[in-house]
């Protein structure tokens, strides 16, 4: 689903502040370094309301709360990464067309989350919207295709061999 994550933004930071959690402003992306953590069903839970609430049952005061920016920076290492590849033309017209289309949104929410501790795991809320989701996969794609061309044909070591 395409969210409009600048107006839920607004929206949840109002909520925590009215319900009285303490909000620790996290960096986003970082929530999965080293800890136990089970993800919300967001798209069959959608509301960030019934996330919280099971906070509150359980005694929580404190809330993780990250946003992240799309950012021009996004697309313009993608377009370096795209250009040091050796992906054949007409392919590469194809992904510069689609980073294209993903310039409108620069400057856009692209990803909230909403995160409390509890036992020892981290209960995670986290959305982002399509267009978002489309940015990685074609991310992956064009790194992946210049990971491959890096690594050539020829995919041994070029002379390095272990004497295991």
């Amino acid at each position: 689903m395409d969210l409009n994550l600048d107006t839920l933004k607004r929206e949840i930071l109002s909520y925590l502040e009215e319900t009285g959690f303490a909000v620790f402003h996290s960096s986003p992306g970082t929530l999965d370094s080293g800890s136990s953590m089970v993800l919300w069903d967001t798209e069959h839970h959608p509301d960030y309301r019934m996330f919280l609430d099971v906070a509150t049952k359980t005694g929580i005061k404190l809330i993780l709360f990250g946003s992240r920016e799309f950012e021009a920076s996004d697309l313009d290492e993608l377009v370096e990464q795209l250009d040091a590849s050796d992906v054949p033309r007409d392919e590469q017209r194809e992904y510069r067309s689609r980073l294209r289309n993903l310039r409108s949104y620069e400057g856009q929410t692209c990803t909230l989350e909403l995160a409390f501790d509890y036992n020892q795991r981290l209960y995670v809320y986290e959305l982002q919207p399509d267009w978002y989701e489309e940015f990685i996969e074609l991310d992956e794609e064009i790194m992946a295709r210049a990971t491959d061309d890096e690594m050539g044909d020829d995919e041994t070591l070029g002379g390095y061999f272990s004497k295991n």
